[in-house]
């Protein structure tokens, strides 16, 4: 069952064309990611699913809910967690979440059970009555992920929750919001720029730059599609225009990607003689300064797609 679904996604800031026609669909029990660097349109597009912003053009829904005709309803099975803390630093942790329930509108003993609840999930019995602005930082998003669990949302909207925290405390956050996913059932949209992060949760992700959806698979299926192996080159000179298109017209060759001096070439086959490809290069007159044979990578996927670099853990 398709429990979000979205379709041709657009949002324009002034001439910033934030979100760019995206669409996707998320099953039901699923770990979805949106993968891409600072700026690529991920966070626009959780809030847009999230009712805080409006779409331009487009339409989505969620539980079968649209976001735009039935706000409440979506609201009602949603979990958010911002990349910006959104925490009353002076109130302390169990406050915080009494707070949030009341908005909601959750009867007392009710309250009083889920938070209960939810602190010894995220494992912050012993800090709940402790001022937030005396947490660490890893405590915090432990507290906003045990905020937006408190009403048993069907979907949790996760936008980069581990910036920012060590990797210690990144591990126990990976794990804690696996054991949401696989244990409870929790649909979960994660946005993230950390590739690890990323292979590390989810299921299917889409990959995302300049407000755009460049590929959509699995992890393995991602990597398929660059290829068998990888040559990753290094060159100088003036003809890598000339060059690339020679690799490209190579029975063995599956893609070419040139960026500011670096080539990643997909191979169609798990090995090939190395020397061709430099006699190729020394033939257009170019330098090649380091050469590396290796298996498919996700970031290799979007260097491929995206022909940018996206930010390893």
């Amino acid at each position: 069952m398709k429990i979000i679904e979205v379709r041709g996604l657009s949002k324009n800031f002034g001439n910033i064309k934030a979100v760019d026609n995206v669409s996707f669909d998320v099953e039901e029990g699923e770990c979805f990611g949106l993968l891409g660097p600072n700026g690529a349109g991920k966070t626009t597009t959780l809030k847009i699913l999230a009712t805080v912003l409006n779409p331009d053009s487009g339409s989505a829904k969620i539980c079968g809910y649209s976001i735009l005709e039935n706000k409440d309803e979506v609201r009602a099975n949603l979990g958010m967690v911002f990349e910006e803390m959104s925490l009353d630093i002076q109130l302390t942790g169990r406050d915080n979440l009494d707070f949030h329930a009341c908005m909601y509108h959750m009867p007392r003993e009710e309250r009083k059970r889920r938070i209960a609840e939810v602190l010894k999930m995220v494992a912050l019995e012993d800090k709940a009555d402790v001022p937030v602005k005396d947490y660490s930082g890893g405590m915090q998003r432990r507290l906003e992920i045990a905020r937006s669990m408190l009403t048993n949302p069907r979907v949790l909207l996760l936008d980069e929750p581990t910036v920012g925290l060590d990797v210690q405390t990144r591990r126990f956050m990976w794990d804690h919001v696996r054991d949401m996913n696989h244990k409870q059932g929790v649909t979960v949209l994660l946005a993230t720029h950390y590739i690890e992060e990323a292979e590390y949760l989810c299921d299917r992700m889409a990959i995302m730059n300049q407000g755009r959806i460049v590929a959509i698979g699995t992890p393995s299926e991602l990597k398929d599609s660059v290829g068998k192996s990888v040559v990753s080159l290094t060159i100088s000179g003036n003809s890598s225009g000339e060059f690339t298109r020679m690799l490209s017209g190579l029975p063995w060759v599956e893609n070419v990607q040139q960026k500011d001096g670096q080539i990643e070439i997909g191979l169609k086959r798990e090995n090939i003689n190395l020397a061709e490809i430099a006699d190729l290069a020394q033939k257009s007159g170019l330098t090649i300064t380091s050469i590396k044979l290796h298996k498919p990578s996700l970031e290799d996927v979007f260097f491929q797609y995206a022909g940018i670099p996206v930010e390893e853990e």
